[in-house]
């Protein structure tokens, strides 16, 4: 990971291993008019999904609505955001 990319905020979610979880996730993005700068799913050991999106141009306020937002979709466990 180049040092660019360390300080772009990443988004994190962790969400049972629905095969619509990626697409509830980009839809976020679509509705603003976004295209993530990276996005990478990882299949984890107890059958769930763990999507990391990095993001560039977002305000914080905006990107605290879209997880938010996202922990309110019924199969994502867990949705933030960090530096």
């Amino acid at each position: 990971m180049c040092f660019a990319e360390w300080q772009l905020p990443h988004l994190r979610v962790t969400a049972e291993a629905d095969p619509r979880v990626l697409s509830h996730v980009l839809e976020r993005f679509q509705n603003l008019n976004i295209t993530p700068r990276k996005v990478l799913l990882e299949w984890g050991a107890t059958s769930t999904v763990h999507v990391e999106v990095a993001i560039a141009g977002l305000p914080e306020p905006t990107l605290d609505l879209i997880a938010a937002k996202l922990g309110q979709v019924p199969s994502i466990l867990n949705a933030y955001w960090h530096h």
